[in-house]
């Protein structure tokens, strides 16, 4: 998810009253309030959007995956049945996945029917709703279509062949496609309730209605905090063992680190001086996670670019170690490829991560070398018929990104003679817009796993792609990540081929410049058992228990 996705280092009138206080009536009844089993966590900012078809920070994806029940769900690495009975196998040479519905409820008491998986992935795929997620869709039948205003909603290819039966046709297969189902913008969506609450819908507590664990309570749009209810009509209620979950935005590392020592936080999530401290606390608990944090180099604004041993060049003046320890302190590992480590195995060979193979003979272009840097540097300029070259790195005004920037600023323009290298740090919304429309130099880029499968990160940085901001373009590249998607999509040993071959070569070409892994600085209360971090970045609470 991005964290906006954070693309820089994972939004209709009221029609009908008596419906909405209907709605609201049962929904409380739903919520399971006389416990006192209660865990608080806190988030660096406040949810944006409870419509599952906007949404797109991790934080509303968080509450989205503890409020949301889709048709999957994950309990670590582990693909499970959600409101669908199982985990299906794609039919029709993997063009086709047909989903049985358990019966289960939304918290209003009404029943959770494929009809409502029609309307939530018709309206996601629907320009009028603006969705910035929708691209998940694409190769399901008529997505591409619908999003680019050529074909009507209704054309999608997802059909209700009766209350408990969901059909979804694809274009081509997607092998990776159940692994998508356990996101929330594949959620159902209650067409009646959705309507009614018109343009407020996903904007508060009261408008947005709830078919997973947890209710959402305490949430009016705005706002630091809020809480999290059980919802006694979720399927598997019994599972729900912690009744209340309370979040509060915390911006700084030292008060996280105060409220935690005085039993106001649960999990606190540290940075900087406090997360080396406390490296050595008995409640430490660091998380590795599926983000990748990287540099993209413009080609378009900054032609010396394209010459790849400048690109090389840049990446060999970068001590990743050294910035790790001096500047986050927070456990994250030095990364050699822009794919998580842990997140993809070869499917012949399970303990061979995706992420290591295909560094073994790329590692030297992510491996610290000043003096391999400058040569190449050096032999980059004259390449390209200059001797010096002026850039400006583009980074977020938080601390850490300008903590992030000075390092770099200072790495490369002493390993690099002839470098010079400007800063400009600018509010995150402000760098998103400036990164994606190609008005930087370099800038510092990052990208959170969707699902477990290379493509979420590979398919960035195709010719033309919309993550390909620095406009880096490689034809062989390109058939690679091609012949993964289509030729060899249902051939799971060939596929891996492929994206292993694209790996390499965006490795090999510094295509763009991959930093670190995070691997967040956690202190956690003991008192949790049965909490796991799934494969899509989310937490599942299901299972879970407070002692």
């Amino acid at each position: 998810m991005k964290n906006t996705k954070a693309i820089i280092a994972g939004t209709m009138v009221l029609a009908a009253s008596t419906l909405l206080a209907a709605c609201g009536s049962n929904s409380a009844k739903a919520a399971d309030t006389t416990s006192t089993s209660t865990w608080t966590t806190m988030v660096g900012d406040g949810i944006q959007s409870m419509d599952p078809s906007v949404a797109l920070d991790l934080v509303s994806g968080q509450v989205l995956t503890d409020t949301t029940e889709t048709l999957l769900r994950y309990d670590g690495a582990v693909l499970k049945e959600g409101v669908a009975t199982s985990v299906p196998t794609a039919t029709n040479n993997g063009l086709t996945y047909t989903y049985h519905l358990r019966h289960s409820k939304w918290a209003n008491g009404e029943a959770v029917t494929a009809k409502d998986f029609v309307y939530g992935w018709q309206r996601t795929v629907d320009p009028a709703t603006k969705s910035q997620y929708n691209y998940l869709y694409s190769g399901i039948k008529n997505a591409d279509a619908i999003m680019a205003g050529k074909k009507d909603p209704s054309t999608l290819g997802v059909k209700a062949t009766d209350d408990y039966t969901l059909v979804v046709t694809l274009e081509h297969a997607i092998p990776y496609f159940n692994t998508m189902q356990a996101n929330p913008v594949f959620a159902p969506q209650n067409q009646k309730f959705v309507e009614a609450q018109g343009s407020k819908y996903g904007h508060s507590a009261s408008a947005y209605l709830s078919n997973g664990p947890y209710i959402l309570k305490d949430w009016s749009g705005t706002g630091d905090s809020w809480t999290e209810v059980k919802n006694t009509n979720y399927w598997d209620a019994k599972d729900v063992h912690i009744k209340t979950l309370k979040t509060r935005v915390v911006k700084d590392s030292q008060t996280a680190l105060n409220l935690y020592n005085t039993g106001k936080l649960d999990d606190a999530v540290l940075s900087g001086q406090q997360a080396a401290q406390a490296k050595t606390n008995k409640d430490y608990d660091p998380l590795k996670v599926s983000y990748i944090q990287y540099l993209q180099l413009n080609e378009k604004k900054v032609p010396a670019f394209k010459n790849t041993k400048i690109r090389q060049a840049i990446s060999m003046a970068i001590d990743r170690q050294q910035f790790i320890k001096k500047v986050l302190n927070d456990g994250s590992m030095p990364a050699s490829v822009v794919t998580p480590v842990g997140l993809f195995a070869n499917p012949d060979k399970p303990s061979e991560d995706f992420a290591t193979e295909s560094t073994k003979t790329t590692k030297a272009v992510t491996t610290y070398n000043k003096k391999k840097a400058a040569t190449l540097f050096a032999e980059g300029l004259k390449e390209v018929g200059e001797s010096k070259l002026s850039i400006t790195l583009l980074t977020s005004d938080t601390s850490a990104d300008k903590s992030l920037g000075q390092y770099l600023q200072n790495a490369l323009e002493q390993n690099l003679p002839g470098l010079t290298v400007a800063i400009q740090s600018v509010p995150d919304k402000a760098a998103l817009t400036k990164s994606q429309n190609g008005d930087f130099d370099i800038t510092v880029s990052g990208w959170f796993a969707d699902f477990p499968d290379p493509i979420n990160y590979l398919n960035l940085f195709t010719t033309g792609a919309d993550g390909n901001n620095g406009s880096w373009s490689n034809a062989a590249y390109d058939k690679a990540v091609k012949l993964s998607e289509t030729t060899d999509a249902n051939n799971a040993t060939k596929r891996y081929q492929d994206l292993l071959t694209a790996q390499t070569i965006l490795n090999q070409d510094a295509g763009v410049i991959p930093l670190y892994q995070q691997v967040q600085s956690h202190l956690v209360n003991a008192k949790v058992s049965g909490l796991n971090y799934g494969a899509n970045n989310m937490y599942n609470y299901v299972g879970a228990k407070v002692k």
